[in-house]
């Protein structure tokens, strides 16, 4: 275990491991610094300069997330300095940013825009050269609109840190430096898995998911886990009137720890389908009809015991699916060698 150290931030002794960052000790002792490129699944990277901060014997203003924490160290967060500088950097980021917030898909979703009411930056004092990107929607999920983007760099290291994918990169140089993928073909026609992990970094809105087209916040958020298969990673549904408008991985999620395949992300539209069954069918009469769970279990153990009785356990065949855990997998074949009286049992992933 790490030794501890304490500092002093903002007047608040708090004691740390050794190793952490300025910006680590800040979260735990509760004071805020803005920032738009810090993660905690993210190694430091120092690029939006927002979490600027003041140590004294330390000169100039060093990023609280790239600098080391040390024993006895005396931070400053706030400053008539530290909120000029920052606010000077959000002010040259809106300088050739779209000022369109209320037509934005991530209005009220947008970090940027917190930061910037924060710091009480209401008007855009600078006038940028501006840039000018259509919308990449090439990918069935998720778009991407680069005259939003800061290049806080979020984007392409959870690419490679986190999915290991390396599906985009920084290209080009000076104003017309942005974020691209492999010969800057669209994103749609890369080797991006779409996770959407990129999606759930980003700040701004350069990157969101097209379900936020159609639908704003969500009224209401719920905890579940994923019913793809049997890993079980931890989502987080939006939910509003009743449906399902998007989903998230869950960072305090113990087998995913935040992340999600694209199924979990994005495969939720199967909930609210007109077309799904959500009541079981019989047969009678030559047609499918509704019934209670009741009566259709009822109906296919009698079946499973005429069977048996009439051909043999032989008769049938089990079929099991990664979709089920370790340990509802071992219950069917149980149920199939104990009860039907079978070995023929197969997985669908046993290759």
């Amino acid at each position: 275990m790490s030794e501890m150290i304490t500092l002093t931030i903002d007047g608040r002794r708090v004691a740390v491991p050794g190793g952490s960052t300025v910006l680590e000790a800040a979260k735990q002792a509760g004071v805020y610094i803005p920032t738009l490129c810090a993660d905690d699944s993210l190694e430091p990277y120092g690029a939006c300069r927002l979490c600027v901060v003041e140590i004294e014997r330390v000169r100039g203003l060093p990023t609280a997330c790239t600098f080391p924490a040390g024993d006895g160290m005396v931070v400053r967060t706030t400053s008539p300095r530290l909120d000029k500088v920052r606010r000077n950097i959000v002010e040259l980021l809106l300088s050739d940013h779209p000022s369109d917030c209320l037509t934005c898909q991530q209005n009220n979703r947008c970090e940027l825009q917190t930061i910037a009411a924060y710091l009480g930056v209401r008007q855009m004092r600078f006038e940028g050269e501006r840039r000018d990107y259509a919308i990449d929607d090439s990918n069935p999920f998720y778009a991407r609109d680069l005259e939003r983007c800061i290049l806080c760099g979020k984007c392409v290291r959870v690419c490679d840190e986190i999915q290991g994918r390396h599906s985009i990169y920084f290209a080009y140089r000076g104003l017309g430096t942005k974020i691209a993928a492999v010969l800057d073909l669209p994103v749609g026609q890369s080797n991006c898995e779409s996770c959407g992990q990129c999606v759930d970094k980003c700040p701004t809105g350069a990157l969101y998911p097209k379900a936020h087209m159609e639908y704003g916040l969500p009224a209401a958020e719920t905890r579940t886990i994923c019913p793809y298969c049997g890993v079980g990673c931890s989502l987080i549904l939006e939910t509003r009137a009743g449906q399902i408008i998007g989903a998230r991985g869950d960072p305090e999620g113990a087998a995913n720890q935040g992340r999600t395949c694209v199924k979990g992300h994005f495969g939720y539209d199967f909930v609210n389908h007109p077309d799904r069954l959500t009541q079981p069918l019989i047969r009678k009469d030559g047609e499918l009809v509704e019934s209670s769970w009741e009566e259709a279990l009822d109906l296919v153990a009698d079946r499973f015991h005429e069977i048996r009785e009439a051909h043999g356990g032989d008769a049938f065949g089990v079929f099991t699916s990664a979709k089920c855990t370790n340990e509802e997998n071992y219950l069917a074949q149980k149920f199939a060698r104990a009860v039907l009286g079978t070995n023929s049992v197969d997985h669908c992933a046993r290759l």
